[in-house]
């Protein structure tokens, strides 16, 4: 704002003087004292920062100009509506009640000149226009900065919530986890070890017995060989209950690893499947994951795109695992080391990547289904 009003008193400044150095230059030292006053006075208006005195130092330059063009020069009453609009435009909540000022010229009957007249409402109209600018682009300023500053303070409360929800999340699983080792040593205490307690118990009666009572020390020991295969049929189960589906696992891999990948980049990222993902394999699920992984690092790298789409569609003799951006795509493909691990992965399990890169970008990968 300061540049702007600076240049527009000087290019009015320099007006003067050419005017004057071309029309009468007789009194040219009062001119010159005139003239770099009023320059010294405009610069500390700028120069000071505490406003009441920039107001008297606004005050007495507007005299300066009123002095200046009964004495020196007539055109510097030019420069009075410049500083008018400064000294003004605090106090009035409506701007264009000084714009009148531009127009009409009776405030100020000593102006005798018609032409002067003229160019008083063109410099007041140039003053106020610049100052009406000059306004709404520094209110603009003001709420964007204000509008920046707040969205730094919404990041700010974002990135500290989710450090807190990541802390949480620890924590819960830290938390899960303790209960998990709580759970399985109380089973294994009140079960199998109660178990394995009464197989050591009867297997020890029966070395006692053995060669007292032959028939009896037996059955001690036909007893104790059944309470261990209970115990231990009991701990196949509890570690059978205790496995989740291999293809829980993989699913919840997939979908954790993308949700991952759109809280860190700027992306949106959709993740579909299709059909009976049960009876996809745990290495197929390992392929998948790896190309999938692959492709996604692609797209944030070469892509430039805003929306990526990921499908996993078991089908009647495949499984086709895709990856599909909007990006600008490519004409050429030039195969790096990437692509190429991604072939070699798909193909050590007879399957098949296509690339198409005319509409976006898609990687897919296509594993024949293995039917039992």
């Amino acid at each position: 704002m300061e540049q702007w009003l600076i240049f527009s008193k000087l290019t009015i400044l320099i007006y003067i003087g050419l005017v004057y150095t071309y029309e009468d230059s007789s009194n040219i030292a009062l001119f010159i004292i005139s003239f770099f006053t009023y320059i010294c006075l405009n610069i500390a208006i700028y120069i000071i920062k505490k406003s009441i005195l920039q107001y008297v130092i606004i005050f007495l330059s507007a005299i300066l100009t009123i002095i200046a063009h009964f004495y020196v020069e007539p055109l510097f009453i030019l420069l009075f509506a410049m500083n008018f609009y400064e000294f003004t435009t605090v106090f009035f909540k409506k701007k264009f009640i000084l714009y009148l000022f531009s127009f009409l010229p009776f405030p100020f009957p000593f102006i005798e000149d018609n032409e002067l007249r003229l160019f008083y409402g063109l410099a007041g109209t140039l003053s106020f226009t610049i100052f009406f600018i000059i306004e709404k682009c520094t209110n603009k300023f003001i709420a964007l900065e204000l509008e920046q500053d707040q969205m730094r303070k919404d990041i700010q409360r974002l990135t500290r919530n989710l450090h807190e929800n990541e802390e949480y999340i620890r924590q819960s699983d830290y938390m899960a986890k303790l209960e998990e080792r709580n759970r399985l040593s109380q089973e294994i205490h009140d079960q199998i070890g109660h178990s394995m307690t009464g197989a050591l118990i009867q297997m020890e009666a029966a070395k006692r017995m053995i060669e007292i009572d032959k028939e009896k020390a037996a059955e001690l020991l036909q007893n104790a060989i059944h309470i261990s295969s209970e115990g231990i049929e009991h701990i196949r189960l509890t570690l059978k209950n205790m496995k989740p589906p291999v293809e829980k696992i993989g699913i919840n891999k997939m979908r954790l690893f993308i949700d991952e990948f759109t809280v860190k980049n700027e992306f949106t990222t959709v993740f579909l499947h299709k059909g009976n993902i049960d009876i996809i394999s745990p290495i197929q699920w390992k392929v998948m994951y790896e190309n999938i992984t692959e492709a996604l690092t692609n797209c944030l790298k070469y892509s430039d795109a805003t929306f990526i789409s990921v499908e996993i569609h078991v089908l009647n003799k495949f499984i086709k695992a895709e990856v599909k951006d909007n990006g600008k795509g490519i004409d050429k493909l030039k195969k790096g080391l990437g692509i190429v691990g991604m072939e070699e992965r798909t193909a050590s399990l007879n399957g098949k990547v296509i690339i198409d890169g005319s509409n976006g970008f898609s990687v897919a990968t296509l594993l024949p289904l293995d039917k039992k």
